[in-house]
């Protein structure tokens, strides 16, 4: 039996699960994993995921944290800040900053409250090019959390995630096994016993050509990172739209509250 009996899952399209889908479409993604395994054996236990794809910490501070005040859960998971660090102009240590303020807020809750490194994104065309940046943001969020007594999942160290399969084609959002492995990872820097690792290795590969890599390098710039600087570009705002599918601190098997856009509502059925 754990030792929380209520979980508050903070952050964006990371958090709320995006690309690991159940099969009637809605999200899972680690968070739900965790609390899955958090409720096993206890009776009684709660989450809530407010997450929403697309924030940035500064709309999570706004719309998330006060909930999560709020609510006052025994755990709290808070990772902030990965669609704000890939912004050209983004400063990693204004960024840290904010963040350290919102995780000083989240611990004054008196909840169990972890935080996240970002990604080791050396494999990922152009976004390799602000591994410096992400690495600087990581360091001060290492700093942060010790300050405030929080533990870190770092997710720089997990390189069983370079491998592509690890990855959606945006190359963005994890897949199924990607949400899987962190979510063992977490449990594991909870201390709770699972049976699997999260490093286990992948199976065998069968390696491609180079010049099929180039092409799916192309197509994925095409396709996902060219759109995504026009947005970025053009001010429009990221999750508009989008509420939290789980957004009350609800019995573990509750139906989620479904949101009324997108992906974040439950087909009827």
């Amino acid at each position: 039996m754990s030792a929380w009996s209520s979980y508050v899952a903070i952050g964006d399209s990371f958090t709320e699960g995006l690309d690991d889908r159940l099969p009637d479409g809605y999200p899972r993604g680690w968070a739900d994993r965790v609390a899955e395994e958090l409720a096993a054996g206890r009776s009684g236990f709660r989450y809530a995921n407010l997450a929403v794809r697309g924030k940035l910490l500064n709309q999570i501070v706004a719309d998330q944290i006060p909930v999560a005040e709020q609510l006052r859960p025994e755990l709290i998971t808070f990772c902030a800040g990965g669609n704000d660090i890939i912004k050209p102009q983004c400063d990693p240590d204004a960024l840290a900053t904010r963040f350290d303020h919102a995780l000083g807020r989240l611990t004054a809750t008196g909840a169990e409250v972890v935080i996240f490194t970002g990604f080791d994104v050396r494999q990922v065309p152009v976004l390799r090019r602000l591994r410096g940046r992400i690495a600087t943001y990581n360091e001060l969020l290492r700093a942060s959390a010790d300050n405030h007594g929080c533990r870190v999942v770092d997710l720089w160290s997990m390189t069983v995630l370079t491998d592509p399969r690890a990855w959606c084609l945006d190359r963005l959002h994890l897949t199924t096994e990607g949400h899987r492995r962190v979510a063992l990872r977490v449990m594991e820097v909870l201390g709770v016993p699972v049976s699997d690792d999260w490093r286990a290795p992948w199976p065998q590969a069968v390696a491609s050509p180079w010049a099929y890599r180039r092409q799916q390098d192309v197509i994925w710039a095409r396709q996902y990172l060219v759109p995504y600087l026009r947005k970025w570009v053009r001010g429009i705002p990221t999750g508009e739209g989008f509420l939290p599918k789980r957004p009350e601190l609800a019995l573990w098997d509750a139906e989620p509250t479904p949101g009324p856009i997108g992906l974040t509502s439950r087909p009827a059925s």
